[in-house]
């Protein structure tokens, strides 16, 4: 799975999001700054070409789907980047959230408690 750029991440929210589009589709479901339709376009064929989407044809349009689920990739994401940012340490994440204030103790005790249940 290559990585994808934040635009192309973007993209892939909304196809995810919408599940098949065209690329006019797309284009009104994008929130910030929007490109120009032909831009839109080569980065939905990138996506195509990385193996992220497919098509299919009608006539000289293209109505694209993902290929790739949002589960596939949000676990390929986040196990790079604990490998990457956390030397492969669960523990590591969970401190730098705790450090960093973005989790509370009741969530930490649910994250045990699920792992308590699993046994």
């Amino acid at each position: 799975m290559q990585k994808l750029t934040n635009k192309e991440e973007e993209i892939m929210h909304i196809l995810w999001k919408l599940e098949k589009a065209f690329v006019k589709d797309v284009l009104a479901e994008i929130k910030t700054e929007k490109p120009h339709y032909n831009t839109l376009s080569t980065i939905i064929r990138n996506l195509e070409e990385k193996g992220y989407v497919s098509y299919n044809a009608y006539g000289k349009t293209h109505q694209y789907f993902p290929i790739v689920s949002k589960e596939d990739y949000k676990t390929k994401f986040m196990n790079t980047a604990i490998e990457n940012y956390f030397n492969s340490s669960y523990k590591n994440v969970v401190s730098f959230f705790a450090k960093e204030e973005k989790i509370s103790i009741d969530e930490l005790k649910e994250i045990i408690a699920l792992i308590e249940n699993k046994k």
